[in-house]
């Protein structure tokens, strides 16, 4: 019988990242953007924020095999994210719309609005993450993004 395929590591397993690490995203809409790791949640998916204030990523779940670890880590011990958790992210169950024309014809609600609600818990967490950040020298370049340019070896640098 042929082995099955390997399981993923667990967060445990990856040294590198641990709570405060800054990360960079590999794929995705945020690609190239630097973040910081909160927690792993009971996924395995890791939660991270690369504080909206600066560079535009909210509060968001991401795959571990999508980002790269860095050297550089910031002390959030003062940040709380014990209010994050999967569920917290799941999305509303909407209720099936009736088919037809004065239906089709209607203005639509805006369907992708965020509740007030996850815009206060972001701000909160943004705030606390702002001051820890600004505490490190290096960390301007957080809001650049990150790309290879021609010559740059991936397999020689060191993050």
């Amino acid at each position: 019988m042929a082995p099955g395929p390997k399981p993923r590591p667990n967060i445990q397993e990856v040294a590198s990242i641990t709570p405060g690490t800054v990360l960079i995203i590999l794929a995705g809409r945020f690609m190239g953007k630097r973040v910081v790791f909160l927690k792993q949640l009971s996924s395995g998916l890791l939660l991270v924020t690369g504080t909206f204030k600066i560079n535009g990523v909210p509060l968001r779940r991401v795959n571990q095999s999508y980002v790269i670890g860095t050297k550089t880590k910031i002390d959030i011990s003062r940040v709380n994210a014990k209010k994050f958790d999967d569920k917290y992210f799941a999305k509303e169950v909407q209720k099936k719309r009736k088919k037809g024309e004065g239906k089709f014809f209607e203005a639509e609600e805006d369907e992708n609005v965020l509740p007030q609600e996850k815009k206060d818990d972001r701000k909160a967490v943004d705030t606390l993450l702002i001051q820890c950040i600004n505490r490190i020298a290096d960390m301007e370049y957080s809001a650049a993004r990150f790309s290879l340019k021609q010559g740059m070896k991936p397999h020689e640098l060191v993050f």
